[in-house]
């Protein structure tokens, strides 16, 4: 939804009482008036179409996880740990486009907060074998596109409607994701720690990885 600037010849009252309650909201005056208009006029906002996507999210998640509140209709943050040396913590930041009726609507930034080059080294190896998953059995991914980046200790990808024809439909699509990178992460490190070998892990990884795609598709 396209944004111009407009003036507008308010009571200086009206504007005093919309300060408060855009306060209120951690909100701007401008975009308070935007969303109280939006509502009287039947109008859907990008605002409240990011809300519908994360209140969605959300409610995907389990106990396992924690949602961080970003001070942005466009970010949310979700946090969930690893069975892995000092417990690492994986952040899922989701940034979503104002303009979501494309077929890439934001994205995804995966990364681990830590200084430990081994966690650091293991972290980018399964990014790497993540890519390789999708680009097999996932034609129309992110990854297999090439809509992705790898750095440090994180990764970034393109978030895809991916036949989404309701932004509650995208939220589920969105966390139904985050939890399947999260349960076969878990895999990858608890694998690690039992010192499997690199081939019988990677096969174990991708027959999860398959197993609980087959789950999400016979679900949706």
């Amino acid at each position: 939804m396209k944004r111009s600037m407009y003036s507008l010849i308010l009571s200086d009252d009206i504007v005093a009482a919309v300060d408060a309650l855009a306060a209120q909201k951690g909100t701007s005056r401008s975009n308070y008036i935007n969303q109280v208009l939006a509502k009287h006029v039947q109008c859907i906002t990008p605002e409240q179409q990011m809300q519908r996507v994360f209140a969605n999210l959300t409610h995907q998640m389990d106990e396992a996880f924690r949602i961080q509140e970003q001070g942005s209709n466009a970010l949310l943050s979700i946090l969930g740990s690893v069975q892995y040396k000092y417990r690492p913590t994986i952040r899922y930041r989701v940034e979503l486009l104002r303009n979501m009726q494309q077929e890439e609507v934001g994205r995804l930034k995966i990364s681990c907060r830590t200084q430990n080059q081994t966690l650091l080294d293991a972290m980018a190896q399964f990014f790497r074998f993540w890519v390789k998953l999708e680009q097999k059995y996932d034609a129309n991914s992110a990854c297999a596109q090439g809509l992705y980046q790898i750095e440090s200790g994180c990764m970034t990808m393109a978030l895809l409607r991916s036949g989404a024809a309701t932004d509650e439909q995208l939220g589920e699509i969105v966390g139904n994701y985050i939890r399947m990178f999260h349960a076969v992460l878990q895999s990858y490190f608890a694998g690690i720690q039992q010192d499997i070998s690199g081939t019988v892990l990677s096969r174990a990884l991708e027959q999860q990885y398959a197993e609980l795609r087959e789950q999400l598709h016979d679900s949706a």
